[in-house]
């Protein structure tokens, strides 16, 4: 009697979405970040860079959310699997579009740094420390020893008044004197008497807490 023998049979495997799943995450987080940290990004020279970045990443999202609708096509032979790309780019699409991701990134800016920075101001009223910049008698360097509480080099901006010193903590500063930043005035302070706005009011100004605004020129 002839020994059978046995016959292996190999399932069948459905084209794959594993790499548009996982372009799609990637470039929706991606996008996700830039749009988060434009604002904190905008200094010089990085916010030169972004002058192309976001464009360049603004087409590279679009485009992929058209080829990820082809993907839709595919769904009645490869099943609903080909429409998890779509789906994520949609996701993200509406995230841009109604989440306030820079005011999320501020209000994380503002109470991570708050107690360094109240007490760099402790420090500028005490006379501890003064202007330390030939060339700008407004601006305190405060070096690498110190905590980073402030953009382009971790300078602060001072402005000594009769009623009180403001103190400037950038989160950003670009081209043509362009900045923001959170400003700490003194108690009873107006942000609109600090010397940087004496020819033109803030185009930004909110408040965030006693005594302290988010501000932009």
């Amino acid at each position: 009697m002839a020994e059978a023998i046995p016959q292996t049979t190999t399932a069948a495997t459905g084209p794959s979405v594993r790499a548009a799943l996982v372009a799609a995450i990637a470039i929706s987080a991606f996008t996700l970040a830039i749009a988060t940290f434009e604002l904190s990004m905008a200094d010089w020279p990085s916010g030169f860079a972004l002058l192309v970045v976001v464009p360049l990443v603004a087409l590279m999202f679009f485009g992929c959310i058209v080829w990820s609708a082809t993907l839709l096509l595919r769904i009645r032979n490869g099943g609903a699997k080909f429409a998890l790309p779509f789906l994520i780019y949609a996701l993200t699409l509406a995230v841009l579009i109604y989440a306030p991701l820079q005011q999320i990134a501020l209000q994380q800016n503002f109470h991570g740094h708050r107690q360094n920075r109240e007490r760099i101001v402790a420090r500028v009223e005490a006379g501890e420390l003064k202007p330390n910049v030939d060339y700008n008698k407004n601006l305190i360097a405060l070096g690498e020893r110190e905590p980073n509480v402030s953009a382009r080099g971790n300078d602060i901006v001072v402005d000594e008044t009769d009623e009180g010193i403001y103190v400037l903590f950038l989160t950003s500063r670009g081209l043509k004197h362009y900045f923001t930043g959170f400003l700490r005035v003194p108690p009873g302070g107006d942000p609109n008497k600090f010397f940087e706005f004496e020819d033109k009011p803030p185009s930004r100004l909110v408040r965030y807490d006693k005594d302290w605004y988010f501000v932009a020129n």
